[in-house]
């Protein structure tokens, strides 16, 4: 169950979230963003604030192309891993994982709060197709400490994302 929901006007959105209801604004996306005081830095974490199942968290995880240095971002259900091997299929080159620092600077978030959307530079992005299975999903809201449920396919949507199989 959440600890504080941002209906709660004493308490505004911290500014990383702010940052992301406007870039889900742009998407054509409304947010019911909320806070927590229990961190859901992890997808077992936010599973247990939200009292949801681990598959109904996105992981939003960043990994560079080995020889592009592209930036990739796959949205990933909280019970999956992302299969390299099979994701290098699809993608036509292997992958890294960048450093805390280079995902900061990609993304203009930390890890454990990185939203679906809203980032500093375009990510080319892919969605877990096991995402599907749930009705509402729960994303990271720019802090660990801020979450909102939507539809998998609301944000299939708006991100234009192709759906793939990441396990």
């Amino acid at each position: 169950m959440d600890m504080l929901s941002q209906d709660n006007a004493s308490s505004p959105l911290p500014e990383r979230a702010r940052t992301v209801v406007a870039a889900a604004a742009r998407l054509g996306l409304t947010l019911d963003v909320h806070t927590t005081t229990q961190t859901t830095r992890t997808a077992e974490e936010a599973a247990l604030v939200h009292g949801v199942a681990v598959g109904a968290i996105v992981k939003s995880l960043i990994f560079e192309g080995a020889e592009t240095g592209k930036p990739y971002l796959f949205l990933v259900s909280g019970q999956n891993r992302v299969n390299e091997t099979g994701v290098t299929a699809i993608l036509g080159e292997g992958l890294k994982r960048p450093n805390a620092a280079r995902v900061r600077e990609l993304t203009g978030f930390a890890i454990g709060g990185i939203p679906p959307f809203g980032h500093a530079t375009d990510i080319a992005t892919y969605i877990d197709q096991d995402l599907m299975a749930f009705d509402v999903v729960w994303a990271a809201a720019g802090t660990p400490f801020a979450n909102f449920p939507i539809a998998p396919k609301d944000l299939v949507q708006a991100l234009k994302a192709p759906l793939i199989a990441v396990t």
